[in-house]
């Protein structure tokens, strides 16, 4: 099957261009970039022989094929396994909003749309929404009208951003907030639907999304609530 991922790079800031260097060789040069810290306790920092370092995540999108290649080289070229390098992996995608979004995210992977859902039958999906900076409010009130919850916004800037105009006819700002939206699987094709429309490339927010599947929840309660409300009046 020809798969669509979301790798998700967890690296020691110091060493974020030698990676991105080794993700352009392998065309995923579309990538958002948000900085984080480590939470490693001091006494296992000090068996590793490692300091307490700031740390840049990167998300971006893998074919199959193109993950394979590139965890051949990040263990033998960045030599992953040493502590305190990075951890790298990947995250099956579901589904994305529009074949000119995929197209910009993949170009130069040889990627063929197959089906849109690798895992099946979950109860809800995480829909990721990357904007240019300051339109929060134009995708969630969208995504509210659509039935969705709350969400949480992530600053990022992204890298790749002068492809843009060759598969949207305009230019993608660096500066972006990523927007992370837990939803009824039932609800997601009309949530992502309505962001699309309102808050798309043909709006301020150029907006790209793409959904990937959550297999167990926590903390959901709410969102189940009405359907079981009604359930028990009739």
């Amino acid at each position: 099957m020809n798969e669509l991922f979301i790798m998700v790079s967890i690296l020691d800031r110091s060493k974020a261009k030698k990676f991105a260097a080794l993700y352009d060789r392998h065309h995923v040069t579309v990538r958002m970039n948000t900085l984080a810290r480590g939470t490693a306790a001091n006494d296992i920092l000090d068996y590793l022989g490692l300091e307490d370092v700031d740390k840049i995540v990167m998300l971006s999108c893998v074919t199959r094929e193109t993950w394979r290649q590139i965890k051949q080289a990040l263990q033998t070229e960045m030599q992953i396994d040493i502590p305190g390098t990075g951890i790298v992996f990947i995250i099956p995608m579901s589904s994305i909003g529009g074949k000119k979004p995929l197209s910009f995210l993949t170009e130069g992977q040889n990627f063929v749309k197959g089906e849109e859902t690798v895992l099946k039958n979950t109860n809800y999906e995480l829909l990721i929404v990357i904007a240019d900076q300051g339109n929060t409010d134009i995708i969630m009130d969208a995504a509210r009208k659509a039935n969705a919850g709350g969400g949480t916004v992530v600053h990022a800037k992204g890298t790749g951003m002068e492809g843009s105009e060759k598969f949207f006819g305009v230019s993608l700002a660096v500066e972006k907030e990523m927007v992370f939206i837990v939803v009824k699987s039932e609800d997601k094709n009309n949530i992502m639907k309505a962001i699309m429309e309102d808050a798309g490339m043909q709006s301020p927010a150029k907006s790209i999304i793409f959904s990937l599947p959550v297999t167990s929840t926590a903390g959901m309660r709410l969102m189940e609530l009405p359907a079981k409300e009604d359930s028990d009046a009739e």
